[in-house]
């Protein structure tokens, strides 16, 4: 047995490794607070423009935010948009109706998927633009739509594991009451399972948003560009905040540009956090629903 002098260092050792990840989000807040937090407000986003101006398109927005915000805004939906029905529907499928054998490949799938760093997803994207060009689209380039489509098969597995688990949490009576009741299993999903597990779908569909919200190595080569202005369409260039951070950094003339680009992150950050803290919610009031968990 171990003596208690051991066993209170051991948990002094556990405690101080529960601090290092609190200290370090602690000190990575502050520090963008204290340089980003001065940057906020309407300068930051629309320059010398006026903010109804710049909304509605009359002028240009150059030494703002505003497109690069606009371009992630039309980046995140029409990357849901081609990503949510084949996430939620493979995993659907996966929870309730794929045989064992299937299932098991289809998890395999979404496990190598999920493991794919991003920028191999940009570099398959920009590939593909190479192909198409030497192939039967020699006009094809990169675009909005090619960084959306790249996108969405990034955060496929995302939605695909949440919605099977949260399909595969909700209690096994829950089934039991609709087979009872004479539904078939397309109408045991669709009338019973799905509503039981909306709020656990939608926390993994708002974490997918905040995935596609704030990576950069797949747009850096699929369509993103400095100073591109508002999205024109969808086979046109765009701006978005992620790569606006990385080109001030790496391009910064002087300490108010880069004092913007610190401005840029915590805007970033602060969206991502919110999204995080939506998708915590749900996960929270899913829990409490069905499984008694606070």
């Amino acid at each position: 047995m171990s003596s208690p002098f051991s066993q209170a260092l051991l948990r002094w050792l556990l405690r101080c490794c529960a601090l290092v990840p609190c200290i370090a989000v602690f000190f990575l807040l502050a520090f963008l607070l204290y340089k980003g937090l001065p940057q906020l407000g309407v300068p930051l986003f629309f320059d010398n423009v006026s903010p109804l101006d710049a909304l509605l398109g009359r002028r240009p927005v150059w030494d703002g935010l505003w497109p690069a915000c606009a371009g992630t805004l039309y980046l995140v939906a029409l990357t849901m948009a081609l990503a949510l029905f084949p996430g939620v529907g493979c995993g659907l499928y996966l929870a309730e109706f794929a045989p064992p054998r299937q299932a098991a490949r289809i998890r395999l799938a979404m496990d190598v998927l999920a493991g794919t760093p991003s920028i191999v997803m940009g570099l398959f994207g920009f590939t593909l633009i190479l192909f198409l060009r030497h192939s039967f689209a020699p006009e094809a380039n990169t675009s909005l739509l090619l960084a959306a489509c790249c996108l969405a098969l990034l955060i496929l597995p995302v939605l695909v594991t949440a919605t099977c688990e949260a399909l595969e949490a909700v209690p096994g009576s829950l089934r039991l009451t609709g087979t009872a009741l004479g539904f078939t299993r397309r109408q045991l999903a669709r009338r019973l399972l799905l509503p039981a597990a909306a709020p656990g779908i939608w926390g993994g569909i708002i974490l997918a948003m905040g995935r596609a919200a704030e990576d950069t190595a797949v747009i850096m080569l699929t369509g993103v560009v400095a100073n591109a202005g508002l999205p024109a369409g969808l086979g046109d260039k765009f701006e978005a905040l992620p790569f606006s951070i990385f080109y001030t950094a790496a391009q910064y003339q002087d300490n108010d540009e880069l004092l913007r680009g610190f401005g840029a992150a915590l805007v970033l950050l602060l969206l991502s956090s919110f999204l995080l803290f939506c998708a915590r919610r749900m996960e929270v009031r899913f829990r409490r629903r069905w499984q008694g968990v606070s």
